[in-house]
């Protein structure tokens, strides 16, 4: 197995490349995966956009197929995303196929097997949609009871204010399915849908649920311009798309209704314009990186970095850092393992990657 060993040296520039020095170690090579979840100490569980879900051994790398019974559907930015254990049960978001010829970001549940997945959905999102869009699909579970979702807007803009639909949403339900009895259609919201917790998002590519406050934080992808990290709040909006958090649209005209920031909408609390197409993030707790602990790891797809954020205690952001760019690609997916080491998901180079101390 061949090691890259990876040395930054910081240079004048903005954000400043890290000079500290890791290993990041190949551990196999994928097909455009999408993400990745801890089975036991030594597996993981990987889904790729294509439709294929591995189990893979992270220090030998043999990779075993898992059977599933998914109606997914490969659709532009969409197919199998976000894979999740949580005890015996193994939660996946995906595209789902459902009427002429539309699609939804839908969540489904099975009891882990190694030989095939016995999927049952638990949440589709409505009204499905015509578009390869914006699927969002990332998820969390908090205290073991809550999964929390993200449901892209596909697309399409103002839909995102519609508390009558999913898409553009964080939506949050038990892991039957049901929807909380505190939920805000519940508590002071009842136009809501029961399983929305908030509003006026685009494209969060990324979820995490802090080891510091347990508290669920998102990174969006915005248009051009406007990518951010912040923290999802019970029944409040982001604005998306009256706001664009200071982005622009891709044929480079103004964005929104507003430029400027109004109390209307939930304050992001780290702003990357232009964007550098934000994908997944987590918050670092760990032995390998003991002075990484309390820092927010970002990763990116056209900017090719894996980033590194410090969290300040009164919920600020402090320095960014460039840990590394241009080594392995389009950097999809984010995960802690057990002993702190850090695995990554890359396309374009599609491999799992391990990073740990030199």
């Amino acid at each position: 197995m061949k090691y890259l060993n990876i040395a930054l040296v910081i240079f004048f520039i903005s954000p400043a490349l890290s000079n500290e020095v890791f290993r990041l170690k190949k551990i196999t090579d994928l097909n455009n995966p999408w993400s990745l979840t801890f089975i036991n100490k030594k597996e993981v569980l990987v889904s790729d956009k294509e439709g294929k879900i591995q189990l893979i051994d992270i220090k030998s790398g043999f990779k075993q197929t898992v059977q599933h019974n998914l109606n997914y559907k490969v659709d532009g930015q969409g197919g199998l995303l976000e894979i999740l254990k949580n005890k015996d049960d193994i939660f996946i978001c995906y595209t789902e196929e459902r009427n002429s010829r539309k699609t939804s970001t839908s969540i489904a549940k099975a009891k882990f097997s190694r030989k095939k997945l016995n999927f049952k959905n638990i949440f589709q999102a409505n009204p499905p949609i015509s578009s390869g869009y914006h699927f969002g699909c990332r998820m969390v579970i908090q205290d073991n009871k809550y999964l929390f979702a993200s449901a892209g807007e596909r697309g399409g803009g103002n839909i995102a204010q519609d508390v009558t639909k999913h898409p553009g949403s964080i939506i949050r339900i038990n892991l039957d399915g049901s929807s909380p009895e505190d939920n805000p259609k519940y508590k002071g919201k009842s136009e809501w849908l029961s399983e929305i917790y908030q509003i006026g998002i685009r494209n969060p590519q990324g979820m995490t649920l802090s080891p510091l406050n347990n508290k669920v934080y998102i990174s969006n992808h915005g248009a051009r311009g406007g990518d951010f990290f912040g923290e999802v709040k019970f029944g409040e909006n982001y604005g998306w798309k009256i706001w664009c958090w200071g982005g622009q649209n891709y044929n480079l005209t103004k964005c929104g209704e507003t430029q400027k920031w109004d109390r209307r909408f939930t304050k992001t609390l780290f702003t990357w314009t232009p964007s550098i197409a934000i994908s997944a993030v987590q918050i670092y707790k760990g032995l390998e990186f003991p002075e990484w602990n309390n820092h927010i790891l970002v990763t990116s797809l056209k900017d090719q970095t894996l980033r590194k954020l410090k969290f300040l205690s009164n919920s600020k952001i402090g320095d960014e850092k460039i840990l590394f760019k241009n080594k392995i690609g389009r950097i999809r997916d984010i995960k802690i393992g057990p002993k702190g080491k850090i695995y990554l998901l890359s396309n374009g180079n599609s491999a799992l990657w391990e990073l740990s101390k030199k």
